[in-house]
Parts: C-alpha cells; sequence; structure tokens
C-alpha cells in the first residue's frame, strides 16, 4: 500500500480532496482537504473489505455500540471514519459492556448468517471465515469454526493427525458442551482487545470485525484470549445488562471460555503456528474436562 493508493481510495469513495497521509498499523490516516480526517485500508483479499463494510453497518445500526462510520468499499479498499485514541476508562467499560449485551440481543437470521448484504465468503483478519447460516450452534461452529482450521493446520504440519483427534471429540460432542439453546447473537466475531479501540472522545469503540450470526459467549471469551483492560467491569456491566433485558447468561460460562476460544486459536495456528497449536490442544482438552 503506497500513501498515493491511500489517497486514490478516498478520492473515490469521499469525493474530496485528501491532504497528508500517515501509516497507522498497515492502513492509512488520510486528512481531507474541508476538515477531518479517515482511515483507508486496503483488503486482505476478495471480498474483505466488502465484508468489513456489511459488518460494521449491522453493528453500527442500533448504536449500542459506537463503530466506525463507513465512506464506501470496493472489492480492494474500505474508507472509514477516523476515530482519534484515548485511554481506557472504567465508565468507557462498563458503557461498553452495557453496550455490548445489547447489541448481541439484536440477534442475527441464524448461525453462521453473515451481515445483510455481506459474504459468505469473507475473513477474520487475513484468515478466510465462511458466512453461510446453519441449523444449529452445534453444527455451525462444529463445520465451519473448527473443521476447516484444523484441516488446514494438519495439511501445513501443524498438528498430527493423532493431535487433531482432540478436535473430532469436540466437534462430536459439542450439543453436550454447549451452554443451553439460545437464539443466535449479533456478534463482532473478532472481539480479541487490539479491536476495542478506547477513545478519545472516552468511549470504547469495535473496530475490524468479523460480524456473523453466533453465540454470544464467543465474543466474550475473545475478549479474555490477549487481555482486555478492565475486563472484569466490561464483563460484570455486560451480565447486569443482560439480566436486566431478560437473558441472563447461561450458568457456568466462564467454564465454556475454552470451547469457545477454540476458534480465534485454531485461525491463530494457521496464520501463525507456533505457541498458538499448543494452545488450541490445551484449549480443546479444557472444553473436553469442563462437562
Amino acid at each position: 500500500m503506497t500513501a498515493e493508493e491511500a489517497r486514490a481510495a478516498v478520492r473515490r469513495h469521499v469525493g474530496v480532496e485528501p491532504g497528508r497521509t500517515y501509516s497507522l498499523g498497515g492502513a492509512a490516516v488520510v486528512s481531507l482537504s474541508g476538515g477531518g480526517q479517515v482511515v483507508a485500508k486496503r483488503g486482505a483479499g476478495v471480498n474483505a473489505t466488502l465484508a468489513e463494510a456489511a459488518g460494521l453497518r449491522w453493528l453500527g445500526e442500533s448504536g449500542d455500540v459506537p463503530v466506525p462510520g463507513v465512506h464506501g468499499a470496493d472489492g480492494e479498499w474500505i474508507v472509514l471514519d477516523f476515530v482519534a485514541p484515548g485511554a481506557p476508562s472504567v465508565e468507557a467499560a462498563e458503557e461498553f459492556g452495557r453496550g455490548l449485551a445489547a447489541l448481541h440481543l439484536r440477534g442475527a437470521p441464524a448461525f453462521g448468517s453473515p451481515p445483510p448484504g455481506g459474504p459468505a465468503d469473507a475473513w477474520i483478519g487475513l484468515a478466510p471465515m465462511r458466512a453461510e447460516p446453519r441449523a444449529d450452534w452445534a453444527e455451525f461452529y462444529a463445520r465451519d469454526r473448527i473443521e476447516p482450521y484444523v484441516r488446514d493446520a494438519v495439511r501445513q504440519g501443524l498438528f498430527t493427525t493423532g493431535q487433531a483427534a482432540v478436535f473430532d471429540d469436540v466437534c462430536a460432542r459439542l450439543p453436550e458442551l454447549a451452554a443451553a439453546p439460545e437464539p443466535p447473537a449479533r456478534l463482532h466475531g473478532d472481539a480479541w482487545s487490539g479491536n476495542v479501540h478506547w477513545a478519545a472522545d472516552g468511549r470504547a469503540w469495535l473496530i475490524d470485525p468479523a460480524a456473523h450470526g453466533g453465540h454470544r459467549e464467543t465474543d466474550l471469551a475473545m475478549l479474555r484470549l490477549f487481555g482486555t483492560p478492565l475486563l472484569d467491569h466490561i464483563l460484570g456491566a455486560y451480565a447486569e445488562a443482560a439480566r436486566d433485558a431478560g437473558s441472563p447468561l447461561s450458568d457456568g460460562w466462564p467454564d465454556r471460555v475454552p470451547l469457545h476460544q477454540l476458534f480465534p486459536l485454531l485461525v491463530h495456528t494457521v496464520l501463525f503456528g507456533g505457541g498458538y497449536a499448543r494452545q488450541a490442544l490445551t484449549a480443546a482438552d479444557a472444553a473436553l474436562r469442563a462437562r
């Protein structure tokens, strides 16, 4: 990505002349001639920008949690509002927890369903991700969130076939390992700490979604994966808001965190290998022991 390519994307999608441009974590922040700034980002692959744009619009339509506005997207680029960074605070964390609970309860048409207008072949970070409606959560999680990445990891030599058998056990037992049935939630889908953006306006924003219909415990498990700041405040406010809305979290949900962390750990395994393969195996063993 060059600065001129980013400015050209801004011209196409914002319709004003771009100015000063600087790099920011693989994207570009571009100043606009009439004031303000936007972020121009090239997608990881086919449909990535279209999936992100659809996901942000779907997550943002209710205003439960702030997300960047989308100026436009094409097959290669997406242009978003720039959100100035800030510092975490207890107030922002608790507001975020309440908002995330409300967002999840907005629901989705089915487990695995993409956002309206979003492609079925989407992405999570740098990895392909299938968004296809499935009959129930266990079928969806096994077929589209565990098995494809395990197969890829075996092909790469990151798991032996013997090691991979533990994931087969998890998939076979998913109906009993999962919580009591509940409707599909409207998920961010990649809610690790780096995608919770603490902003200068005093709020926590969600960025870089892999949005789809899923189980709300998956987003909560991802928040735990890499140490989101003020997580206890986020989860406490979330649990209270969900309870007040008449949809409390199922008993024992913290015991199911390893089960829901399998998806991001397997994604990291196929992308980065190394210790993530060991973590995925450990999480699979823990998921099986939780019942």
